[in-house]
């Protein structure tokens, strides 16, 4: 009975209750304080982590390519230039693609505001109903309660001037690191095996590797095809229907389609204020908003399953979160490779932290009346059961004889012998 209480009483560390939990509670802050910093340092080095987070992601997209022509005898070093080259003329042709269409609609802007003020006077009555309620709150609140807003000097020149050397700064960072990265791949992927102590921690590095590069790049290709495929259906539906410019709304929405959910949100608010600003009566004005949902529904729930897969498709919430946060880090480039580090993330966790699938000694048998669901909560319930059941047998097999019990010394209990 002493002893037992003794046991009870003393932890094995030596350790108070209130000192355990203040010793957790300080590894927990620790931990804060580390995401904090990280957090941090993610957004306050944006003009350099995002140009270089983007090249590594592009260089995995077009690693495949240099690894064929590398395969022919050509050097790492000019094969890098090569991706790079092509690189630039891709965002050359996308850039002229862009570049007419939009000094059409740059012409033609004054117009289109002169039409929607002429739509928006049809809700003069609900904004006077705004204005009379923010008056009233005026009132109620007194002087000190009104909002003023004050324009600073500048303009959009000025932005672009003080913009421009940025911009131009983190486009050599991108297109040096995406060369580098692409011409010492190889370099690297030994130098990082190389730290690695254990034959086992250099087993799953290497699995690491292999799954990164394949995963990204086979997302990306993939991507990058059916997006070329939405855009031609876009265009051509927009000049189905007489929309101005199709061409420009079948590139913006085949670029805007790399960012899910947030890409195909602003191309919906475009269109929806390109209809308004360009077409008569509410047919009209809404019919290239339903022809975009019509196509991006098709991709997002026929082409994109079939040509990715199950086993590459993430949970949507965790996806959406991805975007939210490198949106918030890191603006447009953030949405670019919000998807890619997750990807890149899944397959670190997946090797470094491998999982057993949830699967009972004796799985259950499916019936018809039993859907996919049943069936996985049904196995999932045996597993817990099962489970149940070993814990029960390991507490009533009877406890082995404990070796005699030494105290600490000047603390053993009356009726027992301290050892010598």
């Amino acid at each position: 009975m002493a002893r037992g209480s003794i046991r009870r009483v003393q932890d094995t560390t030596g350790k108070s209750s209130f000192e355990r939990v203040l010793a957790n509670a300080a590894q927990a802050s620790v931990v804060i304080i580390g995401l904090v910093v990280a957090l941090a340092a993610i957004r306050e080095g944006q003009v350099f982590l995002a140009p270089v987070t983007l090249a590594i992601v592009v260089g995995l997209m077009f690693g495949p390519l240099a690894d064929i022509v590398e395969a022919r005898g050509v050097p790492p070093a000019l094969s890098a230039g090569l991706v790079v080259l092509l690189l630039i003329g891709v965002i050359a042709l996308g850039m002229a693609i862009f570049a007419v269409p939009l000094s059409d609609w740059v012409e033609r802007a004054p117009l289109i505001w002169d039409k929607l003020r002429m739509e928006l006077a049809n809700l003069q009555e609900p904004l006077e109903s705004i204005g009379a309620f923010q008056k009233q709150l005026g009132d109620i609140f007194g002087p000190g309660g009104t909002m003023t807003v004050t324009v600073e000097d500048g303009g959009p020149v000025t932005d672009v001037a003080l913009l421009a050397p940025a911009i131009g700064a983190q486009i050599l960072i991108f297109l040096a690191s995406l060369y580098f990265f692409v011409a010492t791949r190889e370099h690297i992927r030994v130098s990082v095996l190389s730290l690695c102590v254990s034959r086992r921690l250099r087993w799953r590095t290497a699995h690491i590797f292999n799954d990164v590069e394949q995963k990204v790049s086979r997302f990306l290709l993939s991507i990058t095809f059916i997006n070329l495929c939405v855009g031609i259906a876009v265009g051509f539906a927009m000049w189905a229907i007489g929309m101005p410019s199709p061409l420009l709304w079948g590139a913006l929405a085949a670029v805007l389609n790399y960012i899910p959910y947030v890409g195909q949100g602003v191309m919906v608010v475009t269109l929806l204020f390109v209809g308004l600003g360009t077409q008569t009566g509410l047919g009209a004005i809404l019919l290239p908003v339903g022809c975009y949902v019509v196509i991006n529904f098709i991709e997002g729930q026929v082409i994109t399953p079939h040509f990715i897969g199950r086993t590459m498709t993430l949970n949507p919430f965790i996806i959406f979160l991805s975007i939210t946060f490198w949106l918030w880090a890191w603006g447009p480039v953030g949405g670019l490779v919000a998807v890619p580090v997750l990807l890149i993330g899944h397959s670190i966790l997946t090797h470094t932290l491998p999982s057993a699938p949830v699967q009972p000694k004796r799985p259950v048998r499916r019936t018809r009346d039993m859907t996919a669901k049943d069936e996985l909560l049904a196995n999932a319930a045996r597993v817990i059961r099962e489970q149940a059941e070993e814990e029960a047998k390991e507490a009533e097999k009877p406890e082995k004889p404990d070796d005699k019990y030494v105290p600490p010394e000047g603390t053993a209990p009356t009726g027992a012998t301290p050892a010598h």
